[in-house]
């Protein structure tokens, strides 16, 4: 149905003061901060992990050199969704507008719901990270304390889940410093940035920032500071919905991705009985995670 001067009774009036309510101020594009993007030309894409090799054997003296093997683990894929908005307005609505084209204000709102949409949609392989119905390239969740690998199960969560504060966030840190890869060799990875919602931001801000250790009368460097553990520092992602889950993105490569398949296209066309002007915009995109080491998490005591 298309939007009509009954919907908009006060714009065809003089005299009206304001028009508020599509104007507002948006949050930065809080995903670019948690995933890699990329380009995509094809209705999917697959990252497939390649075992590598384990501890090479010694070798005596006219023995025979020792043989390993490798191979293709398990298949991340990202498929796509098509994400679209559309709306129309009466002709007579957008000629008798006396404050400005009615179709221009709306196709702002329209840019506005269509990143909003794609925030949520980023924001959720994080809110979903602990639901076994949301599963990766391993059939797992994103956070799991039984990730498969060919050397034992693997985690990438804490072992009692526990809310965020100092002796949490160092062990977590801990862990990401002891994983592994598929193998058993150990790797070199760091955590990057802590990732909370709303309600955890000052409590991440006197753990990241304190030059002291909070909540204690001892003259202690608070370490995770001073040692620089997390140079990314801290942000906040308003499209979080769990309270006291928290996260902390490391440095491994081919992790938490998003896929742009096509960019946001705009179009706009009249109808010639009715004289209503349509409007709709969409792009196609995925958000999703090959390698779990890319983040580790707890959703809170």
């Amino acid at each position: 149905m298309a939007m009509n001067r009954a919907l908009f009774a006060k714009q065809l009036e003089p005299g009206l003061n304001a028009l508020f309510g599509l104007e507002y101020k948006r949050y930065p594009e809080q995903w670019k901060a948690i995933f890699e993007q990329n380009s995509s030309a094809k209705a999917f894409e697959e990252d497939v992990l390649l075992e590598g090799f384990g501890e090479a054997a010694t070798k005596s003296e006219g023995s025979s050199v020792s043989y390993d093997s490798a191979s293709e683990l398990w298949t991340a894929r990202y498929n796509h969704d098509t994400i679209a908005i559309a709306f129309s307005i009466t002709e007579e609505a957008e000629e008798d507008g006396l404050y400005g084209a009615i179709g221009k204000r709306y196709v702002k709102a329209s840019a506005r719901s269509m990143a909003h949409t794609k925030e949520i949609k980023g924001a959720n392989i994080l809110n979903n990270g602990f639901d076994s119905d949301y599963t990766g390239g391993d059939g797992l969740e994103l956070f799991s304390t039984a990730h498969i690998s060919t050397s034992g199960s693997q985690s990438n969560e804490l072992a009692t889940a526990a809310d965020l504060s100092e002796t949490s966030l160092e062990q977590l840190l801990i862990n990401i410093s002891d994983m592994d890869d598929d193998r058993g060799i150990p790797i070199a990875a760091t955590g990057v940035k802590l990732i909370v919602p709303t309600a955890l931001q000052f409590t991440a801000e006197r753990l990241m920032e304190s030059k002291l250790r909070t909540s204690t009368a001892e003259n202690d460097v608070n370490a995770i500071n001073s040692g620089g553990y997390l140079p990314g520092g801290y942000i906040v992602n308003n499209r979080l919905t769990d309270t006291d889950a928290w996260f902390i993105k490391t440095d491994v490569p081919d992790g938490m991705k998003m896929f742009q398949r096509r960019a946001m296209k705009k179009g706009m066309e009249g109808d010639f009985e009715t004289g209503n002007i349509r409007y709709k915009c969409s792009e196609r995109y995925s958000f999703g995670w090959t390698d779990w080491r890319s983040c580790f998490g707890s959703p809170g005591a």
